[in-house]
C-alpha cells in the first residue's frame, strides 16, 4: 500500500470510528458476546472449508499484496532493454550474471531459459505454464477472502437470533432483556463491517495485484522471447512500449541510446557487433522520421 492510500485509509477510518462516538455512547458498540459469536463461528467455518496451510498461505498472500514491493512496468521495460543491448555486446551467456539483478523470480527463470539456449516455443511453454499456475494460486487466496466476506453477515444474523432467543427467555425480566438486546443488534453490525470493510477489500486487492503481476509477467515473457530471437533493440523498445500507458512511453528511445552508450564505453576496443550498429542506426533513423 502506497503512502497516499495509507493516508486516505487512516483518515477514513478515523471518521468512520468517530461517527460511532457522535451518538454519545461509544462503549455500547463493544459487546464481547457478539464478537465471540461472529468471530468463532467464522473461524470454525473457514477451517472446515480449507486446510490450515491454505488459510495460512492466504493471509501471507494478502500481506504480500499490500506490501507494494513489485517493480513497475516501466522499470521492467528498462531492464529488458538493458539486457537486450548487453546480449548483443557481450553475448547471451553474459546475461547469466544478471540473474541476481532480475526484478522478480519470473524474470530470473526467463533468463535461465534464455542462457540455457531454449527455443522460443519452449520458453513460451515454460513461462506460460508458470503464469497459469501463479494465477490459479492467487485465485485460491482471493476466493478464501471472498468466502469470509460472504459468511460474515450470516454469522452476524446468527448472533442476532441468539440475542433474540435470550431476550424471549427473559421476557419478564428487564435486566435480561437489556443484556440480550445489544447482542442481537451489534452482532449484525460486526458481520457487516467485517465483510464490507475488511474481507471484501482484501479479496479485491489480491485480484488487482494478481492482474498487475500477470501484466508484468507477460511483459517479461515477450521481452525474453525477443532477446532469444536476437530482435533489433529498437524494435523491442517499440514492442514493449505498447504495454505502457502513453505518459510512460515518453523518453524510451533516449533511454535505449543511453543504455547502448553505457555498454559501448565499457568495451576496451571498438564495437564489432553489426547488430548493435544496426540498432543504433535504426534508433537515429526512427528519431529523424519522428522529427
Amino acid at each position: 500500500m502506497n503512502r497516499n492510500n495509507l493516508i486516505g485509509v487512516s483518515l477514513s477510518l478515523i471518521i468512520f470510528v468517530g461517527s460511532f462516538m457522535l451518538t454519545g455512547a461509544a462503549g455500547a458498540y463493544w459487546n464481547l458476546a457478539a464478537f465471540l459469536v461472529v468471530g468463532s463461528g467464522l473461524i470454525a467455518a473457514m477451517l472446515i472449508s480449507y486446510p490450515f496451510h491454505h488459510v495460512k498461505n492466504a493471509f501471507k498472500v494478502a500481506k504480500n499484496a499490500y506490501a507494494n514491493g513489485h517493480a513497475t512496468s516501466e522499470e521492467i521495460v528498462n531492464m529488458l532493454l538493458d539486457l537486450s543491448v548487453k546480449s548483443k555486446v557481450d553475448g547471451v551467456l553474459s546475461l547469466e550474471r544478471n540473474e541476481a539483478k532480475a526484478t522478480s523470480s519470473f524474470m530470473k527463470n526467463g533468463l535461465i531459459l534464455l542462457v540455457d539456449n531454449y527455443k522460443e516455443e519452449e520458453i513460451r511453454d515454460c513461462l506460460n505454464a508458470e503464469m497459469a499456475f501463479f494465477n490459479l494460486r492467487r485465485q485460491q487466496s482471493e476466493r478464501f477472502f471472498q468466502t469470509m466476506a460472504r459468511m460474515s453477515p450470516a454469522f452476524g444474523v446468527a448472533g442476532s437470533v441468539i440475542g433474540l432467543i435470550g431476550l424471549l427467555m427473559g421476557i419478564n425480566d428487564t435486566a435480561v432483556i437489556l443484556k440480550n438486546i445489544p447482542v442481537a443488534f451489534i452482532s449484525t453490525l460486526y458481520g457487516l463491517v467485517l465483510s464490507n470493510l475488511i474481507f471484501s477489500p482484501i479479496a479485491e486487492n489480491i485480484n488487482f495485484s494478481t492482474r498487475a503481476e500477470l501484466l508484468n509477467q507477460k511483459l517479461v515473457l515477450e521481452g525474453i522471447v525477443a532477446i532469444s530471437k536476437e530482435q533489433n533493440s529498437y524494435k523491442l523498445e517499440r514492442k514493449l512500449a505498447s504495454f505502457l500507458s502513453p505518459s510512460e512511453r515518453e523518453g524510451k528511445t533516449e533511454t535505449l541510446r543511453r543504455i547502448t552508450r553505457k555498454y559501448v564505453q565499457k568495451r576496451t576496443q571498438p564495437v564489432e557487433s553489426s547488430d548493435l550498429l544496426e540498432s543504433d542506426e535504426t534508433i537515429l533513423t526512427g528519431e529523424t522520421e519522428a522529427a
